[in-house]
């Protein structure tokens, strides 16, 4: 029998979710499995109601397409079924991304979610290929990766779990169809008791005494009382924003982007197991693979290019034809001053938006649940609660905003006005030591937690050429003919295990094929 010692009242009976797309069904299923949890183990006697209220008047962005690694532990975290995953989200695998023209044109590098290499005599790897450097040798850093010659093959292979180096010790990600993956979650949600609402939020009520949100209140007349509110209504904010005016951190200044336009091409060929970004003269333009189709758009700054340019350069650079019209929409990056505040947690797009060039957007919705959890207000609000999970999420988004920018400060390119602004652009003192650091000595700078590990840097730096002035002398200690020898050796047993799985299609083919 469990033990009910410990068993205390929920002071939180009823959640309403404001919103449904991505964000919303992941926040409902992560919910509703949490609650079961923690009712059958008798920590609870009873799980809070759930109500998710939306729209099908009201689209949803649904840009968010490709994930990181991490997206498998929320899966993983549910008891989802990777394989039937797959298939029902029409999926496909993503061991990291590639970059091109992001240096220069006619230029390319890859992001890996992998290390390079492995510590060599205790030093750490980089070290060594930043001491090859400075002795002028050329390096490329996707030779040292064994994702990344994966990707490059076209192939892929799940890591084992238990790998026998640590050169096959890697990470994967997908990219799926988030619509299809909405649904998926949103069945795996209401059988576990959560009741969806159709239809639009005419008016957030609030309580006259406290300032809390006391109820929404339906286009249809329903009313929707709760305890606690989950805002994840998109870039309008209109719980976290609009009723409680919370207030938001423009960085536009950092990253100059505003706007994106987005379409669905038709498949042609097999897909690549891996995102395909590529600079443009005012931004960057997508690729995402699925089995059935592909995902392209162009992410843009409105004051170097207008709407009718960037639908031009976005069809211009997509594989197979359009299938629906071009989608855009506009955006400010940055994030909300407070994710949560009185009784309401913005999540998704209320809660800010950074822009998807390392396909951050699921991660952060992700994360920002994982902090409700941990902080549920079983016995009511405290502040301390309140203050240390907006300070996580300040924390989170600071880290990935200074990554991002690091993308369009480190560039070389000045053929349009676009690129020569982002080369002076003052940035972030964050970003600026991290830089001067690793320049200094190839010092790698870690803030954590970190969203992205520092190999991860290591990509940007090498792949857009930053120079170190020196590097760890602790090196040294292995004589550099000696070096090279090792180093050669361990491309050739990367480059001869990457050439032995089976391609990507094969593996989808044969193992997680979607139902046509």
């Amino acid at each position: 029998m469990a033990d009910t010692s410990a068993r205390t009242a929920n002071t939180i009976n009823s959640i309403v979710i404001a919103g449904g797309g991505t964000a919303g069904w992941m926040a409902a299923a992560a919910l509703a499995h949490h609650f079961k949890t923690l009712t059958q183990f008798g920590s609870l006697p009873r799980a809070p109601h759930i109500t998710l209220v939306e729209s099908e008047a009201i689209g949803t962005v649904g840009v968010g397409e490709a994930t990181i690694p991490s997206i498998r532990a929320f899966n993983d975290s549910l008891g989802i079924d990777e394989l039937d995953f797959i298939k029902k989200t029409h999926a496909t695998f993503k061991l990291g991304i590639e970059f091109r023209d992001w240096h220069q044109i006619d230029t390319e590098f890859f992001h890996p979610f992998a290390d390079y290499g492995m510590p060599l005599k205790g030093v750490k790897f980089h070290h060594h290929l930043i001491r090859l450097q400075l002795a002028g040798e050329k390096i490329n850093t996707a030779d040292y990766s064994f994702p990344a010659q994966l990707a490059k093959q076209g192939r892929f292979a799940q890591p084992h779990p238990n790998p026998p180096t640590p050169l096959a010790n890697y990470g994967y990600a997908y990219h799926f169809d988030a619509g299809r993956y909405a649904l998926y979650l949103r069945e795996y949600a209401e059988q576990r008791g959560v009741i969806r609402r159709e239809g639009k939020i005419d008016n957030v009520v609030l309580d006259h005494t406290s300032g809390d949100i006391a109820s929404l209140k339906l286009d249809s007349g329903e009313q929707l009382n709760g305890d606690l509110f989950i805002d994840c209504t998109g870039f309008r904010g209109l719980l976290i924003e609009q009723a409680l005016h919370t207030g938001y951190d423009d960085w536009r200044q950092w990253l100059p982007c505003d706007r994106a336009i987005a379409v669905q091409s038709e498949k042609v060929g097999d897909p690549a197991p891996y995102t395909r970004t590529t600079a443009r003269e005012a931004g960057w333009q997508w690729r995402i693979p699925l089995q059935h189709r592909t995902g392209n758009g162009y992410v843009y700054s409105s004051a170097f290019c207008d709407a009718t340019e960037a639908e031009q350069t976005l069809l211009s650079g997509i594989d197979g034809a359009a299938i629906k019209a071009p989608r855009s929409f506009e955006f400010v990056t940055g994030k909300r001053k407070k994710i949560w505040h009185k009784n309401c947690y913005a999540l998704g797009l209320a809660s800010g938006f950074l822009e998807p060039l390392e396909s951050t957007s699921i991660s952060l919705i992700q994360t920002g649940i994982s902090r409700l959890l941990a902080f549920f207000p079983h016995q009511g609000y405290h502040e301390c609660d309140v203050d240390e999970v907006n300070r996580q999420h300040h924390h989170e988004f600071e880290r990935i905003r200074d990554f991002l920018i690091l993308h369009y400060k480190a560039t070389s390119r000045s053929d349009t006005e676009f690129w020569r602004h982002c080369q002076s652009m003052a940035i972030p003192d964050t970003l600026q030591h991290k830089m001067a650091l690793y320049q200094s000595r190839g010092h790698l700078v870690s803030h954590d937690p970190e969203a992205f590990e520092p190999d991860s840097w290591i990509s940007m730096y090498m792949g857009f050429q930053v120079k170190a002035g020196d590097y760890d002398r602790r090196a040294d200690a292995i004589e550099l003919d000696a070096l090279k020898q090792q180093l050669a050796q361990i491309r050739e047993t990367i480059r001869q295990a990457a050439s032995q799985p089976m391609s990507h299609a094969d593996f989808i083919a044969r193992h997680c094929a979607a139902e046509q």
